[in-house]
């Protein structure tokens, strides 16, 4: 009965250090507290169908990638970028913008990047 005991409390302490690794290295919350502080990280998937998500300067932004051919491959060739919050981006400037383009070229070289409303056109005036 003792031995069944101290079987039962082992599995407890692996499966309690289990869910709090799992906890800690979970990215939804690498990508909070980045947002929180207002740093810069692009949480991606290497699967092309799922979208990936970038937050800087607190605000939050979905990528949808698409992919198409190259001059030698196929890769993603149209990334089609949105706000989560459009409340979350008052406030930036074009050169905040233009930085998320550059660190996502840096990821995706070939590809070509719209921002949507209202980004778009903020992006557009002179």
């Amino acid at each position: 009965m003792v031995w069944l005991l101290r079987l039962a409390l082992v599995f407890l302490f692996f499966f309690f250090v289990f869910v709090t690794m799992k906890f800690l290295l979970k990215p939804t919350r690498k990508l909070e507290a980045a947002r929180k502080h207002k740093r810069f990280l692009l949480l991606d998937n290497e699967e092309v169908i799922k979208n990936f998500q970038v937050t800087y300067n607190g605000a939050v932004f979905t990528g949808e990638k698409y992919l198409g051919a190259t001059k030698n491959n196929i890769d993603v060739v149209s990334i089609s970028l949105s706000p989560n919050h459009p409340t979350a981006v008052q406030g930036m400037a074009k050169e905040d913008f233009y930085f998320i383009e550059k660190k996502i070229l840096e990821k995706y070289p070939a590809a070509q990047i719209h921002w949507k409303s209202p980004i778009h056109e903020f992006l557009q005036q002179k």
